[in-house]
């Protein structure tokens, strides 16, 4: 008997984890998954997945972020097909961010490469802001023409996906400088700032340009970055010359 009543246990905490990991993020994906839904551009199986390209291309940046919102994540009971590489991040907000510096910076391509800025809208339910709502009264004629008001407000959020690796450290020194708002450096040394308006500090996938390398670096080795070089051989001079 208590054998079936852990087994039991066991099948709830692995139907409740698969749904956690698979819930759709309505904030980020709202518009998106509205527009491809419109279209019809994931209306299919995912067995017999004849749209899943169509529906790849509509989503974009945001597949990773969205495919559960159309049923077109793949199951990890499926050998036969890969979910899109999930990678652990460190995130942390900024006390004082900039904004318009961080605008300024990303609405248009770095000219030297340094960052890549992606810009997406995201929905934000006012409704949990609003005071609580009272019963009126209000006259209008036949002319006048209701439009059904929505507790949603969309706004674009800009995150800079950094093209070299850094260190954590590197990575949260220079998004501050950038005037983000907050940043998320992930554990394969790709760095992402993140600006005002997002939530959820941005996009959860590792999407720099030119990292992760493909022999990472030590953790040791990044942490140098940050710090002054040594130059033995002019110390060693400075010492013959005081000699």
């Amino acid at each position: 008997m208590m054998w079936k009543i852990l087994l039991y246990g066991v099948a709830i905490t692995i139907t409740i984890s698969i749904g956690y990991v698979y819930t759709c993020n309505e904030a980020v994906c709202g518009s998106v998954v509205s527009k491809c839904l419109l279209t019809q551009s994931c209306n299919c199986d995912l067995k017999n997945c004849t749209c899943c390209k169509d529906c790849f291309n509509c989503l974009s940046y945001l597949f990773s972020e969205c495919c559960s919102c159309v049923d077109k994540c793949p199951s990890n009971s499926n050998p036969n097909v890969k979910r899109p590489g999930i990678v652990e991040s460190y995130v942390e907000d900024f006390a004082e961010p900039v904004p318009g510096l961080f605008q300024a910076l990303t609405e248009q391509q770095d000219d030297q490469n340094r960052w890549i800025s992606t810009t997406f809208p995201v929905d934000f339910d006012i409704s949990q802001y609003l005071p609580k709502k009272e019963i009126k009264i209000h006259m209008q004629t036949n002319e006048q023409d209701v439009t059904p008001k929505k507790d949603v407000l969309t706004l674009n959020c800009t995150v800079a996906f950094m093209s070299q690796c850094m260190s954590n450290s590197k990575c949260k020194s220079t998004c501050t400088t950038m005037g983000a708002s907050s940043y998320r450096w992930f554990h394969d040394a790709c760095c992402e700032c993140v600006g005002h308006n997002c939530i959820n500090y941005g996009i959860n996938e590792s999407r720099c340009k030119d990292c992760p390398l493909l022999n990472p670096p030590d953790d040791e080795d990044l942490e140098d970055e940050d710090q002054e070089p040594d130059y033995p051989d002019d110390d060693l001079d400075a010492q013959e010359e005081i000699d």
